[in-house]
């Protein structure tokens, strides 16, 4: 039981840990997607090398451009937010230099996040509330235990919108079949007439 519980916990712990490392060219930009579930808690820290008279940006939007989080010119903090409904979130580096692009070499970023039950500080949260380390690892194994019930349920909700997708648009392919088969008879039965009479006026039938 133990052993299929820790199978069950891993997707999510690695789903909820995001690390990467890459360079970013002078005067270029690079952007990071990932989609969140709502009200999740995310943190991030990020790290780029410095270059001399190259400054690198930092901002972190959502589907619809709203700014979560922005620095000029940064080298090296944190950052955190709070969704507000399941989105795209983009995290994007763009670096500006008037040296031009082959005087200055590329700068490393560096940027680790997390999401969910890995964002939260629970050694704050044992000296805020006086938390024994057994009481913090329960407590852990709870906000764990609801974020797999809530992603369940976000895949149960989601899978009933595809059946719905799914069964409505079948009605409508067996509708428009049987209309396009009305009509495939109708105009069949009209040719049927039109010859009829066609070769009647021809004399060629009586």
């Amino acid at each position: 039981m133990a052993r299929l519980a820790a199978l069950l916990l891993l997707p999510v712990l690695i789903e909820s840990v995001f690390s990467i490392s890459f360079f970013l060219p002078v005067n270029s930009r690079k952007c990071l997607r990932e989609e969140i579930h709502k009200d999740v808690l995310v943190t991030g820290e990020y790290d780029i090398t410095e270059q001399a008279n190259t400054k690198t940006n930092l901002k972190i939007t959502d589907s619809s451009s709203h700014t979560l989080y922005s620095k000029e010119d940064a080298v090296k903090g944190k950052f955190a937010f709070t969704t507000e409904d399941y989105d795209m979130f983009e995290v994007c580096f763009e670096s500006k230099s008037p040296s031009g692009t082959g005087r200055v070499p590329d700068q490393l970023v560096n940027l680790d996040m997390k999401h969910g039950v890995e964002a939260k500080n629970y050694e704050e949260i044992a000296k805020v509330e006086k938390l024994k380390p057994l009481e913090v690892e329960l407590r852990r194994l709870e906000d764990l235990s609801e974020s797999i019930v809530n992603d369940f349920a976000y895949m149960k909700k989601r899978e009933e919108e595809m059946r719905d997708t799914n069964e409505s648009t079948n009605t409508r392919v067996l509708y428009f079949s049987i209309f396009s088969m009305c009509c495939l008879i109708g105009l069949a039965t009209w040719q049927v007439f039109y010859l009829r009479r066609f070769f009647k006026a021809k004399k060629l039938i009586e």
